[in-house]
């Protein structure tokens, strides 16, 4: 099973990704777009591989 999150990089979407994982032990995809944003999406892909 995969399961698509819109991941913001915050405390909420965080800890939804290792529930979710865990729960159904799913494929997470977490998915950030830039809507101009740039300065805050750094780092935000290794923070989600980590988590």
């Amino acid at each position: 099973m995969k399961i698509v999150v819109a991941y913001s990089g915050g405390l909420d979407t965080s800890v939804l990704l290792l529930w979710l994982k865990e729960k159904y032990n799913a494929e997470i995809i977490a998915y950030c777009a830039d809507v101009g944003q740039a300065e805050e999406l750094d780092g935000l892909e290794e923070k989600a591989l980590s988590t």
